[in-house]
């Protein structure tokens, strides 16, 4: 589909394309050389599609869930489930993409998988609102607070510049499989919010990283634990007043998806598709600059797919 008829239709549903929205092509976002189908995929690009449906066309070239998941694991599927919001808004992740990657983990042998966030509203609310609860029930999976302290251990993390000892869930830290599903979306403070941001969804105190240089923190956090599988959801993308959303005038129906194992060149995807230089946004170049994961996207073997 072309951009401009896929925009046109995202108007025509209801979904409203304000000014200033910009959002890429696969095309556009990441050019039109060939990938080599050859060779083992560093990155799956999707666009066009429902969000589950997406989801198993991309796992399904990267060799299946069973490639990342193994017989018996503990596995964390983190989405963002911060916001008192049903899906329409695009705060939180989508409900359909998180039950259909609890369903792969565990059809791939997993012992047992856990969903949970470190919610910003009550997260009672934010999970019943936002439909990840009941879709990840569903699914299978065991939904779990991260509303409580004393469900956090101190940890070390290393080589952090800004972050020295932190709070993690002990969900996290007792899984052998860590599967980080964030929603694609503009943020006031980071100034967006991908695959690491998502991360501070583990930790207890997350209004130290926004006193004590939030960019930085976040590459750090990285630096702790890399997910083992990061899935961008942008099927709605919010684009302007985030990270909560206020009207969904802001979001645009743009049916995107973006799976890789690194952490950084995912979000690199995510800024491009998003219309925006990676090396622009802080916590995506200090990541790289550390040597955490790749930024050059043209480096990248890239399966890009289009529903």
């Amino acid at each position: 589909m072309k951009r401009r008829e896929f925009i046109r239709k995202g108007i025509g549903s209801g979904i409203a394309v304000g000014a200033g929205f910009s959002l890429l092509s696969l095309e556009e976002a990441f050019g039109n050389s060939v990938c080599n189908p050859y060779a083992t995929y560093d990155m799956v690009a999707l666009m066009g599609g429902e969000a589950a449906e997406m989801f198993e066309k991309g796992i399904a070239s990267l060799g299946g869930m069973e490639h990342f998941v193994r017989k018996g694991q503990s596995v964390v599927v983190k989405p963002n489930i911060g916001w008192d919001r049903t899906p329409e808004f695009g705060a939180n992740t989508t409900p359909e993409l998180v039950a259909k990657i609890v369903e792969h983990c565990l059809k791939a042998g997993a012992k047992e998988v856990f969903v949970f966030d470190h919610t910003c509203d009550n997260w009672q609310k934010a999970y019943a609102t936002s439909g990840i609860e009941k879709a990840a029930r569903t699914a299978g999976a065991k939904v779990i607070p991260g509303n409580s302290e004393s469900a956090y251990r101190e940890i070390s993390v290393p080589n952090g510049k800004s972050l020295g000892n932190i709070k993690v869930h002990e969900a996290v830290l007792n899984s052998e499989v860590l599967i980080n599903v964030p929603v694609l979306k503009h943020h006031d403070g980071a100034g967006v919010s991908f695959a690491m941001k998502n991360l501070m969804g583990i930790v207890w105190d997350r209004g130290f990283w926004h006193k004590n240089d939030l960019q930085q923190c976040i590459a750090d956090m990285v630096t702790f634990r890399k997910p083992t599988l990061n899935i961008i959801d942008g099927y709605r993308v919010m684009k302007k007043n985030g990270p909560k959303g206020v009207s969904v005038s802001n979001v645009l129906l743009e049916k995107a998806q973006i799976i890789s194992t690194d952490i950084v060149a995912a979000d690199a995807a995510a800024a491009k598709i998003f219309g925006k230089h990676p090396e622009t946004i802080g916590h995506i170049k200090i990541a790289a600059e550390m040597g955490l994961g790749q930024i050059d996207l043209a480096k990248l073997n890239i399966n890009r797919i289009k529903i």
